[in-house]
C-alpha cells in the first residue's frame, strides 16, 4: 500500500520536486555531506552564521509522531543517525538522507496512519469528529493537524492541496482521506526537516530573525526534543516568540516539563558518550568484578549524578568532575568498595565517596574508565584524549598516515604499559601528539579496565603521577581537584551545548557569543537550566546571517 500510496501523494504534492530535499544535504549554504564535516572557518568578531537544514533525529521523530498521535504505536525504523562532533543534532544537518532513508520514511508513515485509524476510538479521538468526504470536520483537522505537525499554519495554498489528497485517495471515504493525509504529512520535507531560515530583521538588515514558528521549534526541539505543543505554537502565533523576554518565558515553561529532563540526560549522554558503553565487554576470568549488567549500572549512574547537579539541586554543574557524591548499584558499591546501604542490582543510592579515597568526579567512575580502555588492559592515550577534547575542548590531532599505533608488548623484563608508551613515544611521528595526551592519561592508570582501583600492572607498581599543561598531579583525585578551578571546563560546557543547539560547529567568528554565554553562565553560579535559557534568549539562537541561501 505504502508505494502505491506514495505514488498518488507525489502526483499530488510534488514532495521531492517541489522542496528538493530528500536525498540531498542536510544543510543550508556551506554545510558538509556525509559523516564528517569540516571544521567551519572564519573572522574575527562576532557574526552570525547561515543557516542549517536539520532533518529529525530517530529520536526526535519517535517523541514527535507519539506527541502527535498517542501512545502504543509500532516500532518503525529509521535510517541510523550519525553523531559527527558527538552530537546527533549535528549529524541531522550534514548527512544526506538516502534513497533507503526515504523508502524507511514513507513504510513508517504508512504503517503509522494504518495502526491509528484501524481502531475507530482511537480515530475518533485524533480527528474528534466524523468526517463525511472532505467536509468542514476533515478540513478542521487537516488545519490543526498540519500545524502540529509543520510546527506552523497550513497555507491556503497548503491547505487546498491536504485537502485534494483526502478527496483523492480517499474516493468518498472521509477516513480514508484523512489517513492518507496524515500519512503523507508524515513524510513531508516539512515534517521530516526542520525548515528554519528566518525572516527580514527591519532593525538590523544584516541578519534574519527566525520567525515565532522556527522559535518555537527550535526551542521545543532543544529542551523537549520533540514537537512545540499547542501553548508554544499559540505563543509563537501571538508574537511571544519575537522577542528575548518571551523566549525566556517559554523556556522556564518548557524546562518545568519532565520532558526538558530528559532532553537534557540525552545531551549530556552525547556529550561523555555514554553510547560507547553500549561495546563494553570483558573476560569475566581476568575481571571477575564485571558482569554484563555492569557497563548500564554505569550508564545509570551518570544519569543519576546529572540529574543530581542539573534538576534535584540545581548546582554548579562543573562539580560533576570533582564531586564525591555518587550514586550506586550493588555491583558499583563492590566495584569502588564503597558501604551502599539499600543498595540492590537494580536499586541505586546516593553515597559519599571517601574524602581521602582515590575516587572524585566522573573521570573517576566505571563509565569513563571502562569507555576508555581496551578489553585487557588500560589507555591512558584514550583517556587523556578524552580529557582533552570532550571536558577542555580542545583539538587532539589525528595520527599521521600509515603511522604504527600498535603499543609494543613488553619483551624481557615485565613492563607497565606507562612504560611501554614511554618507548612507543620515543618514535618521532608519535612523540608530539602522544606527549599531548598520555601524561594526563597516566593520572588514571591506579583504575584499570574496567575502572576498579589497582596498585599493581604487569606486576610491577603503578606509577599514576602524570601532568597537565606544566602542572605535575599525583594521580587522579588531584585531576579532579585542579579540575574544579579549571576555567576551560566551563567554557567547553558552554561551547559542547552550543555545538548541540546549533546542529554544527561553532565557526571562530562566534567567538564572542559564546564567551556572553560563558559569563552568564558564570554569573547564573553554573546551573545548567540558566545556561539553557540564557542561550536561547541570546541573538545567536534567535538571528542568522542575512545572506541568501538556497536549499
Amino acid at each position: 500500500m505504502a508505494r502505491a500510496f506514495m505514488a498518488s501523494v507525489r502526483r499530488w504534492l510534488g514532495l521531492v520536486s517541489a522542496f528538493g530535499l530528500f536525498c540531498c544535504q542536510g544543510a543550508i549554504g556551506d554545510g558538509g555531506g556525509g559523516d564528517e564535516v569540516e571544521p567551519p572557518t572564519g573572522t574575527e568578531g562576532y557574526e552570525l552564521q547561515a543557516p542549517v537544514l536539520p532533518r529529525l533525529t530517530a529520536a526526535q521523530y519517535r517523541n514527535t509522531v507519539l506527541d502527535l498521535l498517542g501512545g502504543d504505536l509500532p516500532e518503525t525504523p529509521l535510517e541510523a543517525d550519525t553523531n559527527p562532533y558527538l552530537f546527533f543534532s549535528i549529524g541531522a544537518t550534514s548527512t544526506e538522507l538516502s534513497e533507503v532513508g526515504v523508502q524507511l520514511l514513507e513504510e513508517a508513515a504508512d504503517r503509522l496512519a494504518s495502526t491509528v485509524f484501524a481502531n475507530e476510538a482511537r480515530r475518533l479521538e485524533l480527528v474528534g469528529c466524523e468526517p463525511s468526504g472532505v467536509d468542514a470536520c476533515a478540513s478542521d483537522f487537516i488545519a490543526a493537524f498540519g500545524r502540529r505537525a509543520f510546527r506552523r499554519p497550513l497555507s491556503a495554498e497548503e491547505q487546498t492541496r491536504w485537502e485534494a489528497v483526502a478527496a483523492d485517495l480517499g474516493e468518498g471515504d472521509g477516513w480514508l482521506g484523512l489517513q492518507m493525509v496524515v500519512s503523507g504529512m508524515l513524510q513531508a520535507p516539512s515534517f521530516v526537516y526542520r525548515v528554519e531560515l528566518g525572516e527580514p530583521d527591519e532593525a538590523d538588515p544584516t541578519r534574519r530573525r527566525y520567525t515565532g514558528f522556527e522559535m518555537a521549534s527550535r526551542l521545543s526541539y532543544l529542551l523537549w526534543n520533540t514537537t512545540p505543543d499547542d501553548t508554544l505554537l499559540d505563543a509563537a502565533a501571538a508574537g511571544d516568540l519575537d522577542h528575548a523576554a518571551g523566549v525566556d518565558q517559554q523556556a522556564r515553561r518548557l524546562l518545568a516539563d519532565p520532558r526538558a529532563s530528559q532532553a537534557v540526560q540525552d545531551f549530556f549522554a552525547q556529550y561523555f558518550d555514554l553510547g560507547r558503553l553500549d561495546g563494553v565487554t570483558r573476560d569475566v576470568a581476568s575481571y571477575p568484578q564485571f558482569s554484563e549488567g555492569l557497563p548500564e549500572a554505569m550508564r545509570t549512574e551518570v544519569r543519576l549524578m546529572v540529574d543530581d547537579f542539573v534538576n534535584r539541586r540545581q548546582a554548579d554543574v562543573r562539580g560533576v568532575f570533582s564531586t564525591r557524591r555518587t550514586f550506586v548499584n550493588s555491583e558499583l558499591a563492590a566495584l569502588y568498595g564503597v558501604e551502599a546501604e539499600g543498595a540492590t542490582p537494580i536499586a541505586f543510592v546516593p553515597v559519599e565517596l571517601p574524602e581521602d579515597g582515590p575516587r572524585a568526579g566522573l573521570l573517576t567512575l566505571g563509565a569513563f574508565l571502562a569507555m576508555n580502555a581496551h578489553e585487557t588492559e588500560t589507555s591512558p592515550t584514550l583517556r587523556g584524549k578524552y580529557l582533552r577534547e570532550r571536558v577542555l575542548c580542545e583539538t587532539v590531532p589525528a595520527p599521521p598516515a600509515n603511522v604504527n599505533t600498535n603499543i609494543p608488548d613488553a619483551m624481557g623484563e615485565p613492563k607497565t604499559l606507562r612504560e611501554r608508551l614511554e618507548q612507543h613515544r620515543e618514535d618521532p611521528a608519535c612523540r608530539s601528539c602522544h606527549a599531548f595526551i598520555d601524561p594526563p592519561g597516566f593520572l588514571f592508570e591506579n583504575f584499570d579496565s574496567v575502572g576498579a582501583y589497582r596498585t599493581l600492572d604487569n606486576g610491577q607498581p603503578v606509577d599514576a603521577t602524570g601532568e597537565i599543561d606544566g602542572e605535575v598531579l599525583e594521580n587522579a583525585r588531584a585531576l579532579a581537584d585542579h579540575l574544579a578551578s579549571d576555567d576551560r571546563v566551563g567554557r567547553c560546557m558552554v561551547t559542547q551545548l552550543y555545538r548541540h543547539a546549533q546542529g554544527r560547529l561553532d565557526d571562530a567568528a562566534e567567538e564572542a557569543a559564546i564567551t556572553e554565554l560563558e559569563a552568564l553562565f558564570a554569573a547564573s553560579g553554573y546551573r545548567f537550566r540558566e545556561l539553557l535559557v540564557a542561550l536561547v534568549s541570546h541573538d545567536s539562537f534567535r538571528f542568522v546571517a542575512s545572506e541568501e541561501v538556497s536549499p
